[in-house]
């Protein structure tokens, strides 16, 4: 009888009848960042879209502070 690996059992619960192969395949040949975020910031930043607006806030208010 052959071991399984431990990366290679996927849990009963886990449904991939649903799933799309290749869904982010484009936009990670293009390139990807993955930050991971602490349990208290992720309570608040909630969707990337909220996330990378207040970014783009804190981007600008960083570069108006540069040039004083």
């Amino acid at each position: 009888m052959k071991k399984k690996g431990k990366y290679n059992e996927i849990e009963d619960e886990y449904d991939f009848s649903q799933a799309e192969k290749g869904r982010y395949f484009a936009r990670f040949q293009k390139g990807s960042n993955v930050v991971v975020l602490d349990p208290d910031v992720a309570v608040i930043f909630q969707n990337r879209q909220f996330l990378n607006e207040c970014l783009r806030a804190l981007a600008g208010i960083m570069k108006l502070h540069e040039k004083v």
